[in-house]
Parts: structure tokens; C-alpha cells; sequence
């Protein structure tokens, strides 16, 4: 018989663990929460609000077998998750197991490695009181907040709608960006660019106007301008550059990235890091820690010198700016920095490949450049004025140096519209040369409505003001959506003219050709059904300070004072 019963919340965890431990423990699972809040009157006392809780039927089985193997058991280990919600359900286990809080064995891990384990068994503590203080708190609140909310919907718009704390200000961030959209009003202006042709080598340069013009009038009497200019090089200014290492992954920089790099919706994400956690690959992956383990630090060393050299390696260490950050987690990271390739499933692979390189990245030199920047004046001939003091063109030119980090990852950005600055290699080029305009065009170029946000950008909106934690975001994602308040938009977008003007330099021919492009896509981005702006609308008339997102912020901060034992 085992003296020891060590309780995880899932089977893929038990696996793993039992492994590292010896035949005197029994690893058993509890499938996650073993009690809830009682369905009747709000499972809450609302005198004194104290939370009443029960066993949910489809838990019974598993309560029943873990008493019985407790009690064949000398000492009950409880080792859920290290995070409030794990707090709580090993709260939750001692109620039911009869273990006393302040007598427990309570042993927390960031990662499911043998080292670890063997570690948190030699270093029990006690269930952290705050910390289920802080987990109940955010419980009871939500619970009063939705069962109180969700009744009034059902009479006044119609059954079966539900409200809740976190999920309604979700909801209330993709209506009002819809009504921003709706009211915004695009505005049109010419973007001039050219060809220019270098005398000596015959080599083209690239280059932009400095400014735009309002109207196609303006546009085409720049070009007309442009046939008889001089176009000279005025200054070309080379500078150093240098580019930093993104940080290592939080659960929304995580969530972020593997959305625009992978494609992979934010519950999908969760879902294979939790796999990946629970293999002992990862650490853990409900974290807004930037902090890496010296024993992080110690490993990325060695292996950027093995496969770089050491002139590649720069040990670096991150804190946490995260409005409201929590828990003294570490980041998202492998567990072996050797373990550069796993086993597993296509998506585990591409997520384990984005965590290894993300962590060696954040390790390693700043990529060093050069950035040239070429201004090329343009002097009409008609008037034998210098008209460059109005408008110049300019080349933006890049080369790299040393590729530092960049030679493992390099961070993506959210597509911010109508980024067209070029920055490619330039040709040597001297100052004072003249050049050849080869084709100047002049393209209509619209303001962007603002974008409509992506799971991703959603969840760096919440965190951003605060609202919810890393447990919190792809529930709140994911709940919305099936609530059908919000909907992935299938619009591929509608087709809008717009017109381009070509100067070619040998003729001197300027033509002119309406072309047509898709604006407005929707695909893949969250909007707001009609149902959702209908409840929105309504909450936010009749319940603004629940809706406010100061209210949802400063909660988490008071559960998180809870948590620290200060309320």
C-alpha cells in the first residue's frame, strides 16, 4: 500500500509526475474543481455573503474514490496548480478530505521536471488562506454579478441571455470599437512615389514624397512639375541602429504571438500549452511573469555559445510591467533549454518551436544595423525656383550589421494598416549626384478606419486596462462568443476604387488608371451581433458602474490586495 496519495487536477499531470516519484506515492486526479457554489439561491448567503458550496453530481465518484484512498493513505499531498484557482481547489480537497488548512501539505512547482518535484516534496507548506480568500472573493462577486444581471435580461430582452463581470466589459470594448468604425469617415490623399535611376552605375534607387497631396488635381500638377525637374541627391545620412530582444512569453504575449505567427485562436493556444505543461515541457503557462530561473539563465548560455558562438549570447533579465501583475510565477518557457525539437502533435510542436526560440531570443545580443536615409531634391525647371524646402523625396535603406537575435526570432507586429516605409538595401550613392526619374506614380491612398480587434488584440486591450488575469482571458473569449454576443466576421471585405497616376520619364507621358482594392474586411476579426450591441446598450444604461472599466480593474486590484493578505 502507498503511505503517500499526491492529488493533481488533471490525469495527463498525474502521469507525469508519478513517474518521478517513488512506489511509495499514488498519484490520483481530480478532474479540476471538486465543488461548486450551490445552484440555489446564488449559492450565497447575501447577509453575509458567505459562499455555500456543494458536490456537483458528475464529481461524486471521484470524491468517493479519493476519500477512500486518502484514508488508506499516511500523508495526503496536494498539488494543484500554483495559482488562486489552484489555491482553491486544494482548499477545496482538504474541506472534503477532512485535512486541516494550517496542517496540510501543500506543494507548488512551475514546471513538471523531476528536479522540481522532488523539490516542492522536500519543501511542503500550508494552504495560503489569502490566496482562497482571493479565489472565493472573485467567485462569490461574479456569481452575484451574473445571477443578478442575467434575470433582468431575461425580462426585459429576452430568455436565456446572461451577463457577466468581465465577459459584458469584453463586450462593451467590441461595440463601442464597432460604433467608431461605423462613424468614421475616410479620407482620401495621393502618395507620391518614384524610380530614380543613378548616373554611374545604372542602379535604381527607390524612394517616397515627403509629404502628400489632398487632391488628384494637385497630384497630377506635381507630375506635370516633375517632367522638366532636377532631381539631386541633397544628404544621405548613415546612422547606427541597434534592435532589443523581445521579452520572454506572459500568457497574453504568448497568446498574442501565436495568434499571428501560427494562426491559433487564444483557447486553442491555452489548450496545447496545457499539454505541454503537463508533459514537463513547459513551465507554467497561466503566468504575467517576465522573471527567468537562474537555472534558465544558466542553461540558454552554453547553448548560444554551442550553436553560435559566444559573441551571440547576453544574459538579460526582465520585470514585470503588467498593470496589476500577480503571483511570483516565472515566464513561459521550455523546461530544458537543450530540448531544442519534442515529440508530440503538429500544433504542440509549432508552440513549443515559438516558446524554445522566444527564450533563447530574449537571451541573446541586440541585432546591430545601419540605416541610411537618402533626401533627393526636387528643383523645377519652370520657375528656376527650388521647390525641395515644400517637398523632398526620401529612401529609407537598412542593412544589417551583426543579426544578433535575430538570427534565432524576430517579434510580429499587429498589422498597423498602411505601413509602406521601405526599407530595403540601398546602392552607393554620393551626395550632390543627380539622378533620372525612370516613372513617378501617384497613387490614392485612404485613411484606415480603425481595426476591429482580434482575439489577440483583445486580450492585449484587457490587460492593458487591467481587466481579468492570465486564467481569465480565453474563458472571457471564448464565453462571449458562444453567449453569440460576438462572432467571428466572415465579410471578406468590399471593393473600392482608387486612382493612380504614372509619369514615365523617357516619354514624358502621364497616364491615368482607376484600379479597384477590398477595404473592410471583416475575416477572422471579432464583431459585435445584434444581440450583443442589444444587451451592451442596455447594460450600460441601467448597470453603468458594473459596466465601467475602472470598476472591473479595480476589483482585480482588490482581489489581488485579498491575495496579499492587505483586505
Amino acid at each position: 500500500m502507498q503511505k503517500n496519495l499526491v492529488i493533481v487536477e488533471s490525469p495527463a499531470k498525474a502521469k507525469t509526475i508519478e513517474k518521478f516519484l517513488g512506489e511509495d506515492f499514488k498519484v490520483m486526479s481530480s478532474y479540476g474543481h471538486i465543488r461548486d457554489l450551490k445552484k440555489k439561491n446564488f449559492g450565497v448567503d447575501l447577509e453575509t455573503f458567505k459562499p455555500e458550496y456543494e458536490i456537483p453530481d458528475d464529481k461524486k465518484n471521484v470524491v468517493k474514490e479519493l476519500r477512500a484512498q486518502a484514508r488508506k493513505s499516511e500523508a495526503v499531498w496536494l498539488a494543484s496548480d500554483e495559482d488562486r484557482e489552484g489555491e482553491a481547489i486544494s482548499w477545496h480537497l482538504a474541506e472534503v478530505l477532512k485535512i486541516n488548512p494550517q496542517e496540510s501539505k501543500r506543494i507548488v512547482f512551475h514546471e513538471i521536471t523531476k528536479p522540481a518535484i522532488l523539490d516542492a516534496i522536500a519543501h511542503p507548506r500550508h494552504i495560503d488562506l489569502n490566496l482562497v480568500d482571493a479565489q472565493q472573493a472573485r467567485r462569490v462577486l461574479d456569481r452575484l454579478v451574473g445571477f443578478k444581471l442575467s434575470p433582468v435580461l431575461w425580462r426585459r430582452v429576452r430568455p436565456s441571455l446572461s451577463a457577466g463581470r468581465v465577459q459584458s466589459v469584453a463586450v462593451r470594448l467590441i461595440v463601442e470599437r464597432e460604433r467608431e468604425i461605423e462613424a468614421f469617415q475616410s479620407e482620401a490623399s495621393y502618395r507620391v512615389t518614384a524610380v530614380f535611376t543613378l548616373p554611374e552605375s545604372g542602379k535604381t534607387l527607390r524612394a517616397e514624397l515627403s509629404k502628400r497631396f489632398p487632391t488628384e488635381e494637385a497630384a497630377a500638377a506635381f507630375l506635370e512639375q516633375c517632367k522638366t525637374a532636377t532631381f539631386t541627391i541633397k544628404a544621405v545620412n548613415t546612422r547606427p541602429a541597434k534592435r532589443t530582444p523581445a521579452p520572454p512569453f506572459t500568457t497574453s504575449t504568448l497568446q498574442q504571438e501565436a495568434a499571428r505567427k501560427l494562426g491559433f485562436p487564444v483557447a486553442m493556444t491555452m489548450r496545447v500549452a496545457q499539454a505541454l505543461y503537463e508533459a514537463g515541457l513547459i513551465t507554467y503557462m497561466r503566468t504575467d511573469s517576465m522573471n527567468l530561473s537562474d537555472l534558465c539563465l544558466n542553461a540558454c548560455g552554453p547553448v548560444i555559445t554551442e550553436k553560435m558562438g559566444a559573441e551571440y549570447h547576453q544574459r538579460r533579465h526582465y520585470h514585470t510591467h503588467a498593470k496589476g501583475a500577480q503571483e511570483a510565477h516565472e515566464a513561459i518557457r521550455p523546461t530544458d533549454m537543450r530540448r531544442e525539437t519534442i515529440s508530440g502533435s503538429s500544433q504542440e510542436k509549432r508552440l513549443y518551436d515559438l516558446i524554445w526560440k522566444r527564450t533563447i531570443a530574449c537571451q541573446m545580443a541586440d541585432a546591430q544595423m545601419e540605416k541610411t536615409t537618402v533626401s533627393i531634391d526636387v528643383a523645377s525647371a519652370s520657375s528656376n525656383v527650388n521647390s525641395s524646402s515644400n517637398e523632398c523625396f526620401v529612401a529609407n535603406g537598412e542593412v544589417i550589421k551583426f543579426e544578433g537575435f535575430l538570427k534565432v526570432y524576430r517579434e510580429s507586429q499587429e498589422n498597423d494598416g498602411d505601413l509602406e516605409e521601405d526599407t530595403s538595401i540601398l546602392p552607393p550613392v554620393k551626395e550632390g549626384e543627380t539622378l533620372t526619374a525612370q516613372e513617378v506614380t501617384a497613387s490614392e491612398r485612404f485613411t484606415q478606419q480603425p481595426p476591429r480587434y482580434t482575439e489577440a488584440s483583445l486580450v492585449h486591450k484587457m490587460e492593458e486596462l487591467g481587466i481579468g488575469r492570465p486564467s481569465t482571458y480565453a474563458p472571457t473569449i471564448s464565453t462571449i462568443q458562444q453567449r453569440q454576443y460576438v462572432a467571428k466576421g466572415e465579410k471578406e471585405g468590399t471593393p473600392r476604387e482608387y486612382r493612380v497616376l504614372k509619369l514615365q520619364g523617357d516619354t514624358g507621358e502621364i497616364t491615368k488608371q482607376i484600379n479597384t482594392e477590398k477595404t473592410g474586411s471583416e475575416k477572422g476579426k471579432l464583431v459585435p451581433t445584434d444581440i450583443g450591441i442589444v444587451v451592451n446598450d442596455f447594460l450600460a444604461e441601467n448597470f453603468p458602474e458594473i459596466m465601467d472599466y475602472n470598476f472591473t480593474a479595480n476589483v482585480e486590484k482588490d482581489f489581488d490586495a485579498v491575495a496579499d493578505g492587505e483586505k
